[in-house]
């Protein structure tokens, strides 16, 4: 049965802010407390995704979480009304708050682990949160996540859902994040590779100094584990500590890969030789490449900057293989030199074409950050709920939805605001209704 990789891009909040919390995110942390553009955010981000679909690729939308968070900051001890509970917190702890108030859930690509039903063992596809236990910010999103995915994948004939990891560092999972696949065909058995930042349970091993290592390899094994999958097709890698110090805090800011693909930085892993055997000998055929760009000719910090590897490697309906790009790809000299190379070489990636999506970029997130990869077959297509499946009516429902309820700025000093977790609740309250998910917030399960 043909089956074919689609993307479920994170639809931005109405309370995008930007509070630089993510330590080790050089964007994040360098744009904290700028004025944000909550509607002009949540309008690029459905540009890209109705450009994909008018690429011919399967497109979905996952929904935002719901912020500022009062039931996180309730089980912190502040007490009494909605209002109450905000102008204590932001008050009293101003940075909880501020915690409380993350945008971050916008990158679905650290909404969960995703494994196709190719390559598990009930012949289901597999979903598993990630618990983000590195940073607090992205720690209460995992049950939320959890509830959105069930409510689009909601046919237990086709999809298995199992709870996040247990929520310590030891078992730190960021999701697909830190996470691809390689296949010959989507519908075939492929290769599943973990990449993760240090052994949780052996600190004789190497690990970065400067900044955390948020994935496990103890995460990524149990997520194996979980999705039933075959040991002969997964390979686990450890990310180069050294450059998870330069501000590289996941996978997908220094690698990316799509079937027969490994488009990676020279500096990526720990052990470059290791990972190209494991891979080559679990993918079992030579039609595999690995694209190397090497630091002379894009640094590190050029790669950070312009996001060049947190694009997206999609192949489209005519077979091309190209990369979805920020445009700070395009307006970084030597980033944009490298590229033209590449597609004029022999390789299988053909094209570049970038998007606007500044307001993410700011926030330290570019393209692959916001989507979730999921493989469908086409019984699992027709089981996916179509109200969460972009196409010219639901762009339209979407964007007549953010241009109604979303402001045009916010800033820090706003997030204190009641009257913004009102009117929050109200949108999000009529989002559920337009995707038909149900009640998948707490503040609708009261």
């Amino acid at each position: 049965m043909s089956a074919i990789e689609a993307n479920f891009d994170g639809l931005v909040g109405p309370t995008h802010n930007y509070a630089g919390l993510s330590y080790g995110n050089v964007a994040s942390k360098s744009n904290a407390k700028a004025l944000s553009n909550p509607k002009q955010a949540a309008l690029q981000g459905l540009e890209k995704m109705k450009a994909l679909s008018d690429m011919g690729m399967f497109q979905g939308v996952l929904a935002p979480q719901e912020r500022p968070d009062v039931y996180s900051l309730r089980r912190l001890g502040f007490s009494g009304t909605d209002a109450e509970v905000i102008t204590k917190a932001s008050k009293q702890a101003p940075e909880i708050f501020l915690n409380c108030c993350s945008a971050s859930s916008m990158w679905t690509a650290n909404a969960a682990t995703v494994s196709p039903s190719a390559d598990c063992a009930d012949g289901k596809t597999h979903f598993t949160p990630a618990n983000l236990t590195n940073k607090f910010h992205r720690s209460i999103e995992p049950q939320v996540t959890g509830n959105i995915l069930k409510a689009i994948f909601s046919d237990t004939d086709h999809f298995a859902h199992h709870e996040h990891l247990p929520e310590n560092d030891h078992f730190g999972d960021e999701g697909a994040a830190n996470h691809t696949r390689f296949c010959r065909h989507y519908d075939e058995t492929g290769v599943e590779f973990f990449v993760f930042g240090k052994y949780a349970f052996d600190g004789s091993k190497p690990a970065p100094t400067k900044f955390p290592a948020r994935q496990t390899y103890e995460a990524s094994a149990a997520v194996a584990r979980l999705h039933g999958l075959n040991e002969s097709n997964v390979v686990y890698a450890q990310q180069n500590p050294d450059v998870i110090d330069q501000g590289v805090f996941h996978n997908d800011v220094i690698a990316v890969g799509n079937k027969n693909v490994l488009f990676y930085h020279q500096q990526a892993f720990l052990n470059t030789q290791q990972v190209k055997t494991d891979i080559n000998h679990a993918y079992a055929d030579n039609d595999f490449h690995f694209i190397e760009v090497p630091t002379e000719l894009v640094s590190v910090n050029d790669a950070v900057k312009s996001y060049l590897f947190n694009t997206q490697l999609i192949n489209l309906p005519n077979s091309d293989m190209v990369i979805i790009a920020p445009l700070e790809c395009q307006e970084n000299k030597a980033v944009d030199t490298y590229l033209k190379q590449l597609v004029a070489n022999d390789n299988p990636i053909k094209h570049v074409h970038f998007f606007d999506v500044k307001q993410s970029m700011q926030n330290g997130g570019g393209p692959a950050c916001l989507r979730l990869r999921v493989v469908l077959n086409e019984m699992q297509q027709r089981a996916v709920n179509p109200n969460a499946v972009m196409n010219d009516v639901l762009y339209t429902k979407l964007t007549t939805w953010v241009n109604k309820h979303y402001r045009d700025q916010l800033s820090a000093t706003d997030l204190a605001d009641p009257q913004l977790l009102i009117e929050s609740r109200a949108t999000l309250d009529e989002l559920t209704q337009i995707m038909d998910l149900g009640s998948v917030y707490p503040f609708q399960q009261i």
